[in-house]
């Protein structure tokens, strides 16, 4: 008879140990699917959050390249004109004229503008060049910081 009484109860004892493992396993597993969740959505907002990144910088780089080919353009084309004769690169500048005893009226044989001589307008072309890509640069830079940087 306690064979009888002894049977069931240890059945009924492993079924509980048995379904107390598979409820342990079951609350790990949703443990680690609720993590998983989370991480994918964390991903997920990393993602946007470089895409929308690199299309600012996108946007930036492709407006300061515009700008920057504009400008190009503009100096090319005042280069050519120079180089026909159509415009003359002129600068503000003063002369002053000085005799050997100081004594007579000053004046100046060639009054014409000042201009800058030959080989000091390719030095001038390539400097205006510089200073546009620089310019451009700085301020693609500065775009970068405060639309991506500082978001």
């Amino acid at each position: 008879m306690l064979r009888e009484v002894l049977f069931p109860v240890l059945l009924c004892l492993l079924a509980y140990i048995g379904f107390d493992i598979l409820q342990g396993q079951r609350d790990t597993a949703r443990e680690e699917r609720d993590a998983a969740q989370s991480e994918v959505t964390g991903l997920r907002e990393a993602a946007r959050i470089s895409g929308e990144m690199l299309a600012a910088r996108d946007d930036i780089d492709r407006t300061r390249t515009q700008e920057l080919n504009h400008a190009r353009t503009e100096i090319d084309t005042l280069r050519l004109d120079v180089a026909d004769g159509r415009q003359r690169l002129r600068f503000k500048a003063t002369c002053s004229v000085t005799t050997p005893d100081n004594t007579g009226a000053g004046g100046v044989a060639d009054a014409g503008t000042a201009e800058l001589a030959a080989d000091a307008r390719s030095d001038y072309f390539t400097l205006r060049d510089q200073l546009a890509l620089s310019k451009q640069m700085i301020l693609g830079l500065q775009d970068y910081v405060h639309q991506v940087c500082l978001r």
